[in-house]
């Protein structure tokens, strides 16, 4: 990782973000008057993948305007500078190191592997997965709708599940499906396959045709975590909502474990919702904070810090506490005291970032602090949920053109990421040949 590589990777998706509002500021993309403010809003939202809205999608923006959003959540997940790879590649064009560096930055992938032959199956295994989804639910929706808008719908939904975006074609989301088990599961799992990362599919992928192939300690903690945190997510919601008749209303056991399990799903990594969230007690919301903050597999579709950091410090803590004589491991591979301080690093900046913003919105804006606190994790770590503006839209759309601008900064800070977005900022610091006597330090 450079200065240089990371700097390119962010100017291109500010390049990005800025030909998506001017697109969506054209006369035939939307309907109505559109400020330039929530056209950069929209974009910069559908290009970090994360699903906060300001106008409602279905009702505010024309097929182009859609369009427009699909693409970006698209190019937003898989990477700009991956998809400008392929190009090369389909171009029959050597790459050079550089551009091989740029493609690894821009998915995380920091294996010594063949690059070129990842983001093959990185874009293959993308098509494969987007297309399964769409079919599935353009059968469901062609069962009370045009066959046409049925396609549009599975395909724009697909891929919004997909690449976590959490972008909705109907104006409640998915509010009006909250009993569909097919709709629900089809678009959970999308969500879990793309919030797992790309590194973990490419594994698996191996294992499944070598068995003898050993999937990585990376891979191994991703989906154990991911496991755990689906499950504890599904029973916590489960149990502090049982009793609202806001959420589970009148329905049975089996449609309450369904939207619980949802909501644990999307709450972590994607911005659909089944349910009401603004109906959601104050418990749920600050729970759901942790969720959302901890958020999916590293080189991934989802935001968040990440299972992988939070799993290391908590193997590193567990260590330190039993003041164990072996360093931190997991699935008997030796955890480097460098991703130690890193994931250390990681959360500390994570939480300063999110309680500084927290702070200045509900000063600035005057909001309720737990709804606003949940609205600053949820676009920083790229997730969309949100308990809403009273109507359809996001609590950002309460705000004014100051707060609309710190949201749109921290989705892009959570896109890029708190290490490579501080590191761009910092720099890397000149080695020093320089060894200083241990200080004594109480704790």
């Amino acid at each position: 990782m450079n200065q240089k590589t990371l700097r390119i990777i962010f100017f291109s998706y500010l390049t990005v973000i800025f030909i998506g509002a001017i697109l969506l500021m054209l006369p035939f993309a939307h309907v109505g008057k559109l400020q330039f403010i929530d056209a950069l809003f929209t974009s910069t939202s559908a290009t970090c993948v994360t699903g906060l809205i300001v106008k409602s999608t279905p009702e505010a923006f024309t097929f182009f305007g859609q369009f427009v959003i699909l693409i970006l959540m698209q190019v937003g997940g898989v990477g700009y500078m991956s998809i400008v790879t392929l190009f090369f590649l389909f171009m029959k064009r050597n790459l050079t190191i550089h551009e091989k560096n740029m493609a690894k930055d821009s998915l995380n992938y920091s294996t010594n592997l063949d690059i070129q032959n990842f983001l093959q199956k990185v874009f293959l295994f993308t098509l494969i997965i987007e297309s399964i989804g769409a079919f599935i639910l353009t059968l469901r929706f062609a069962t009370h709708m045009p066959m046409h808008r049925a396609v549009w719908q599975g395909v724009f939904h697909a891929v919004a599940a997909f690449n976590n975006a959490g972008f909705s074609m109907f104006r409640d989301n998915l509010m009006g499906y909250k009993t569909d088990l097919t709709v629900l599961m089809t678009i959970g799992l999308l969500v879990i396959f793309g919030g797992i990362g790309y590194l973990v599919l490419v594994e698996l992928h191996a294992k499944a045709t070598h068995k003898r192939f050993m999937l990585s300690a990376h891979t191994k903690i991703t989906l154990v975590g991911t496991l755990i945190l689906i499950v504890s997510g599904t029973l916590l919601f489960l149990a502090i909502e049982w009793d609202n008749k806001g959420i589970f209303g009148h329905m049975s056991l089996y449609h309450s474990i369904l939207n619980s399990f949802f909501l644990s799903v999307n709450f972590r990594t994607s911005g659909f919702n089944s349910l009401d969230l603004s109906q959601l007690s104050d418990a749920s919301l600050f729970c759901s904070t942790i969720y959302m903050m901890i958020g999916g597999g590293a080189g991934s579709t989802a935001g968040g810090i990440k299972i992988t950091t939070v799993a290391v410090l908590i193997i590193a803590t567990l260590h330190t506490i039993k003041i164990s004589n072996q360093q931190p491991n997991a699935f008997k591979r030796t955890i480097p005291q460098e991703v130690i301080n890193r994931s250390s690093a990681i959360i500390l900046v994570a939480s300063f970032i999110t309680i500084t913003a927290t702070v200045i919105l509900t000063e600035t804006q005057h909001s309720n602090f737990m709804a606003t606190l949940f609205e600053v994790v949820s676009a920083f770590c790229t997730v969309g949920v949100s308990v809403g503006n009273g109507d359809v839209l996001s609590l950002s759309d309460k705000f004014s053109t100051f707060g609309k601008s710190m949201i749109i900064a921290l989705m892009l800070i959570g896109r890029m990421g708190i290490f490579a977005f501080g590191f761009l900022i910092i720099g890397k610091e000149k080695i020093k040949h320089i060894q200083y006597p241990e200080g004594r330090i109480l704790l």
